[in-house]
């Protein structure tokens, strides 16, 4: 136990060493009702921003000056300026907004409304609605294809994937997967789908040419109860080699190789973790630990935890953007 903790102070200390970051980071905070902002190259929280109601999705603009927000009991989608921390004119959302998605080109916005089993599409522009998708029961997670022709909604209680053409707006395929699928992901390349599966305990890989499950990513940690280990959150590297999984509970983040699709490590970080974000050059892994009410900032190179850092109460998402 001691060399562990001797490698992690060395490892905090290099990282501190390092060249600075330009970035941000952003994170919700479920019960304290902010965002916190930290300086990406000290960590230290410059500002709190307050004024919504459960904030749980988070996510930025691809050139990264507007952050939007699913205030979840506002109904609403805020929308804050990265700089200023201004905010701006908000997003109807639908009711009771919990995940959602950008298209690629940073226009439409894809809004999962567990309440009414619908995705709700917005333009962040005109702030009009384009339509409302029906899907199935208690729409939970969303992706995009890397060329934004489909986006994905997860139904926890109908346990499937929805795949929906985004210029019809139209389901074209469904995929059954394992229980409460929480989280979509696409490989880089566009050729897997990941969706997790909360209860199920797995991530299935799912071909979207053929709109089968391929293959399911299963976990097993020592000491830990297998009731605990409950897939949310997915990333996968800029590379496509890793991808990496928040298992909720337990406590862990666990590290795939994408070839194979066996999990190669086991990451301890936070109590209850639950998404995931990249730095915006991909060096670094931000994740988000409900219960201990704090960030841990994984070494993406390595696969090493360098830090965590103490945030709002009970933090949901993260996203970071160049400042």
């Amino acid at each position: 136990m001691r060399t562990a903790r001797f490698g992690i102070l060395l490892a905090s200390a290099a990282f501190a060493a390092g060249p600075a970051l330009a970035e941000k980071i952003f994170v919700s905070n479920e019960k304290g009702n902010t965002v916190t902002v930290l300086d990406g190259a000290t960590h230290e929280v410059i500002h709190t921003i307050e004024g919504m109601q459960r904030p749980r999705g988070i996510t930025a603009s691809p050139d990264g000056k507007h952050i939007y927000v699913c205030a979840s009991d506002d109904n609403l989608v805020r929308v804050y300026d990265s700089t200023t921390y201004e905010e701006l004119p908000s997003l109807p959302s639908g009711p009771d907004p919990e995940l959602f998605v950008l298209h690629p080109s940073g226009n439409p916005l894809y809004i999962a409304n567990e309440d009414d089993n619908i995705v709700t599409v917005v333009d962040v522009e005109t702030r009009q609605v384009l339509a409302e998708v029906p899907v199935g029961v208690e729409p939970e997670g969303m992706g995009v294809s890397p060329d934004g022709t489909i986006v994905v909604n997860t139904s926890e209680t109908t346990n499937m994937a929805h795949l929906i053409d985004t210029s019809s707006f139209e389901i074209v395929e469904n995929v059954l997967v394992d229980s409460r699928p929480r989280f979509a992901q696409y490989t880089p390349d566009g050729k897997f789908l990941l969706v997790s599966a909360e209860i199920g305990g797995t991530v299935s890989v799912i071909d979207p040419a053929l709109s089968e499950v391929v293959h399911k990513i299963t976990f097993e940690v020592p000491g830990v109860l297998p009731e605990a280990l409950q897939p949310v959150g997915v990333r996968v590297t800029a590379d496509g080699k890793k991808a990496y999984v928040a298992l909720g509970p337990a406590n862990r983040v666990a590290v795939v190789d994408t070839a194979t699709w066996e999990v190669t490590d086991y990451l301890l970080v936070g109590q209850r973790v639950w998404q995931l974000a990249f730095s915006p050059d991909g060096k670094f892994l931000y994740t988000t630990n409900g219960n201990s009410n704090d960030i841990s900032i994984i070494d993406v190179a390595t696969d090493k935890v360098l830090k965590s850092v103490q945030v709002g109460e009970q933090p949901w998402g993260v996203v970071a953007v160049e400042s």
